[in-house]
């Protein structure tokens, strides 16, 4: 009897570690994605201020060639964000409440960023200027 309720004991903790790691990988795909779309949007404008001392010219150049590249890996990782939420509940697994407002925001914030890269540079130019 004692060895049955250890038994279940153990495999309901395999199935919330089996919850957290799906969990955690949806987060790390999310913040992945505001990453890439970070890296992307400083083709535009650069936001750290060792990029204005050492050449934001050469930096943008840079980052422009990227710009592609990083949208689709954001896009791409958002997707497997949204993949991973898809198979948790799948598996009848509880998602996470905060892994899925990070992905809903994530989502969000890189088709902002696609759809309106120079209004949000405008923005961030003038936020910043004040």
């Amino acid at each position: 009897m004692f060895w049955a309720t250890k038994e279940r004991m153990f495999e309901q903790r395999g199935e919330v570690s089996e919850n957290s790691a799906r969990s955690k990988r949806t987060i790390v795909a999310s913040l992945a994605a505001l990453g890439s779309v970070v890296v992307a949007s400083s083709c535009c404008l650069p936001l750290l201020p060792f990029l204005f001392a050492a050449g934001t010219a050469g930096t943008s150049a840079f980052f422009v060639r990227l710009r592609p590249f990083l949208l689709a890996a954001s896009v791409l990782l958002i997707a497997f964000g949204f993949y991973q939420r898809w198979r948790a509940k799948q598996c009848q697994c509880k998602p996470n409440l905060l892994s899925a407002m990070l992905l809903w925001f994530s989502a969000i914030v890189v088709l902002v960023f696609i759809l309106f890269p120079q209004a949000i540079a405008n923005f961030l130019a003038n936020l910043l200027a004040s």
